[in-house]
């Protein structure tokens, strides 16, 4: 992280050493946009849908239920805090949308956040994002991934520890190779497991609403359903709403990868305003439908949820339940892998990570060495969290993840601006979603001052990072040149180079830009 223009340099050179590869029968292929060696647009309406729905639904839906009944204290409040926590997202996805228009560049908050608050702030959100937010969320949702797998093996008792661990390696490898491979490789996927997450989903509410048909629905009677456990509070309503936070986290992933986006000024906001209402209908079916075979304490009780309701409702075709969730989470898996590389990529193109990261494969167009990164935080931390977690229930790390992964939107949305000058878009979407999480974010530190305030201390130990890595301009010449020989033999290594990019694509929209088609 030397933040100079001196590893640029070293590695411009380089790229003009390779120029003779780029060239057939004397013309250079980059003459052309579709040769060029950038990042490919390749994601259409349909992926970007995808890759929206597929970050969202990814394990929080089969573990969050409990903890939002659990905080909530009653069957009706839950579905509330259900609803309006899509309800949010909403307004979340509007201000995205707009934002994604207004600043055509992939990195999503950490882009938005750097462009409007300067360099700290930016690297404060990276350094977050790559020490809490991913690993965590990929630790949870690897895990999910291997004991759902393995439940099938194991009916009558836990999946060993080690072979759960193993399992979520080799998933998160192998869907690393994928993404170094081909975007399109990776975009397929996200398409097909996205589709299957919602078939798993929807056999869950068809068999849900086909036991309401049967008078199945004593726990969301009125009369029963508003049966508090204990008298609610502000605070654990926050901490509800926290929980449900985490299974909607990821609606706000395609603005990281908006340069990949076939033209992204108008399938950006389809994809957001197409996504965000389909997850919070389906989130919600989904647990009515537990409730109408699972009284509250039996959903407190199980600690895979979705493998309970099959258990109680398909008989012997229970199996089918962990395989669908298997499923589900493979492709969260892989979306989450898709975008953190993208992160890095646009952290390493501002001079907060070392300039490595922000090139590609000169023939695949993937970044291979923000992939190679993110896995290589990404298998150790998840795995130092999941052991954690052994000893620690997963709502306290859900918890932490979750207080702080709408920081970077309420940073955006406090100087939120856009080309439409509209009282709707402009003032009320973004002061509504800042309040709201304004007072939850209180609220919550209230209840959980330890949980939470971990995540804020971790995200501080960057700023003396930053002054180190990234302020300090004038350090040893060894230093440089080591980072030179790192950055020129992963060169050699990775067979990448920088990207050439087309800066009229890039460009931000102006106000004099009147018509968004």
């Amino acid at each position: 992280m030397d933040g100079t223009e001196r590893s640029r340099k070293s590695c411009a050179e380089t790229d003009q050493a390779r120029q003779p590869m780029m060239e057939l029968n004397g013309k250079d292929k980059s003459d052309s946009p579709s040769d060029r060696v950038t990042l490919k647009k390749e994601i259409g309406l349909l992926s970007a849908c995808a890759i929206i729905i597929g970050n969202i639904i990814g394990s929080g839906i089969f573990i969050s239920p409990k903890g939002v009944l659990e905080h909530a204290g009653s069957v009706g409040l839950s579905l509330i805090v259900w609803v309006c926590g899509g309800g949010i997202c909403a307004l979340g996805s509007m201000c995205y949308a707009e934002l994604g228009v207004t600043i055509p560049k992939s990195g999503g908050d950490y882009s938005y956040v750097t462009e409007i608050f300067g360099g700290l702030v930016g690297f404060l959100l990276l350094w977050s994002a790559v020490l809490i937010m991913y690993p965590t969320t990929l630790a949870v949702i690897a895990l999910t991934f291997s004991n759902y797998v393995l439940q099938p093996a194991f009916q009558n008792c836990v999946p060993p520890y080690l072979a759960t661990r193993l399992l979520s390696t080799i998933c998160i490898l192998f869907l690393t190779w994928v993404n170094c491979s081909s975007v399109r490789w990776a975009t397929r996927i996200q398409d097909v497991f996205t589709v299957a997450k919602l078939l798993a989903l929807g056999l869950i509410i068809a068999v849900g609403l086909v036991q309401i048909c049967r008078g199945h629905y004593d726990a969301l009677r009125p009369s029963q359903a508003f049966e508090f456990t204990r008298d609610p509070s502000v605070g654990q309503i926050a901490l509800a709403f926290l929980q449900a936070s985490f299974a909607f986290s990821g609606w706000n992933f395609l603005n990281y990868v908006t340069e990949e986006v076939v033209e992204p000024r108008k399938n950006l906001p389809r994809a957001i305003y197409i996504s965000i209402p389909l997850v919070t209908l389906v989130y919600t079916l989904t647990n009515i439908a537990y409730f109408s075979s699972m009284t509250p304490e039996e959903l407190l009780a199980s600690n895979a949820v979705a493998v309970t309701f099959g258990e109680k409702l398909l008989g012997v075709f229970s199996w089918v339940m962990p395989i669908s969730v298997a499923l589900s989470t493979f492709g969260g898996i892989n979306g989450y892998l898709f975008t953190s590389s993208r992160l890095c990529f646009s952290g390493a193109r501002e001079g907060h990570l070392p300039y490595l990261l922000a090139m590609i494969h000169l023939k695949n167009c993937t970044p291979i060495p923000a992939l190679l990164v993110c896995v290589s935080y990404c298998t150790p931390i998840p795995t130092l969290l999941v052991c954690v977690s052994y000893y620690t229930p997963i709502p306290t790390l859900l918890v932490c993840v979750s207080y702080c992964a709408p920081i970077p939107t309420l940073l955006v949305c406090v100087n939120y601006y856009t080309p439409i000058p509209t009282l709707l878009v402009s003032v009320l979407v973004p002061i509504s979603y800042l309040v709201f999480w304004a007072v939850l974010l209180g609220f919550s530190l209230y209840s959980e001052p330890v949980v939470c305030g971990m995540g804020i201390v971790i995200m501080l130990t960057g700023v003396p990072v930053y002054f180190v890595g990234v302020h300090w301009k004038n350090k040893p010449r060894c230093v440089y040149r080591v980072v030179e020989c790192v950055t020129y033999v992963g060169q050699k290594l990775c067979f990448v180079v920088f990207p050439q990019e087309d800066l009229s694509e890039i460009t931000p929209l102006t106000a004099s830009d009147k018509h968004i088609d």
